[in-house]
């Protein structure tokens, strides 16, 4: 057995993953885990949670608020080569139905 493995945490294309009732039963060492690696929560085999430290969290949030304006831009050209106008625009955000 490896140094270090819990066996309770399964690896899951490079995140760990474990049950909800684990999670609860084991919740220090899901805290420990987390501060390395996100953690995957399962409940009846459907992923419900992700644990992850303040760290990974605050990078995440980072880097979507840095790709927001390249992102906005696009979907700005993208909606103006459909033909979406200035005009047309107003008038949908007005439509209240």
């Amino acid at each position: 057995m490896t140094e270090g493995y819990l066996p309770w945490l399964a690896i899951v294309i490079a995140m760990l993953e474990t049950t909800a009732r684990n999670a609860r039963n084991r919740f220090g060492r899901l805290l420990d885990a987390a501060q390395r690696a996100p953690v995957r929560v399962t409940r009846n085999g459907r992923a419900v949670a992700v644990m992850m430290s303040v760290e990974h969290y605050e990078r995440l949030c980072r880097a979507a608020w840095e790709r927001l304006p390249a992102t906005m831009d696009a979907m700005g050209a993208e909606a103006s080569d459909r033909g979406l106008t200035d005009a047309k625009l107003q008038a949908l955000l007005a439509d209240e139905s």
